[in-house]
């Protein structure tokens, strides 16, 4: 005999409970994630070469734990005016990279030496 009893019905969804997680979820990302301001670095591709400058370009070598100035270890707190004293106003400086340097040391080195009155090239 068929039963007479009708089925129970289900309590309506509420959305209240997924919307709070939701909201503590973006508030959890929001609080971990970093503050911090990230600097621009202009990067201009290379140009046709300019006339010849008075002075040579300096060479700078940078390593994962070191820095050379033309062959001499420096360090990175006068590296803009000791650059500036070689290189002079409109020389150029060449960065070449070392095996295993990483890309924020070179970033660094870079935002260091920003608005200097001389040319910077970071050889492949």
């Amino acid at each position: 005999m068929a039963s007479l009893v009708p089925p129970p019905r289900r309590a309506a969804l509420s959305l209240t409970s997924l919307i709070d997680v939701i909201f503590l979820l973006l508030l959890f990302f929001m609080l971990t994630s970093t503050f911090t301001r990230l600097g621009e670095l202009d990067l201009s591709p290379g140009g046709p070469g300019g006339g010849a400058s008075d002075r040579p370009p300096v060479f700078v070598q940078l390593a994962p734990d070191s820095l050379r100035v033309n062959a001499v270890e420096a360090p990175v707190a006068d590296l803009a005016a000791r650059l500036a004293a070689l290189a002079g106003e409109g020389g150029m400086v060449l960065i070449a990279l070392s095996e295993g340097v990483e890309a924020q040391r070179l970033v660094d080195i870079l935002a260091t030496l920003r608005g200097a009155p001389f040319g910077i090239r970071v050889l492949p």
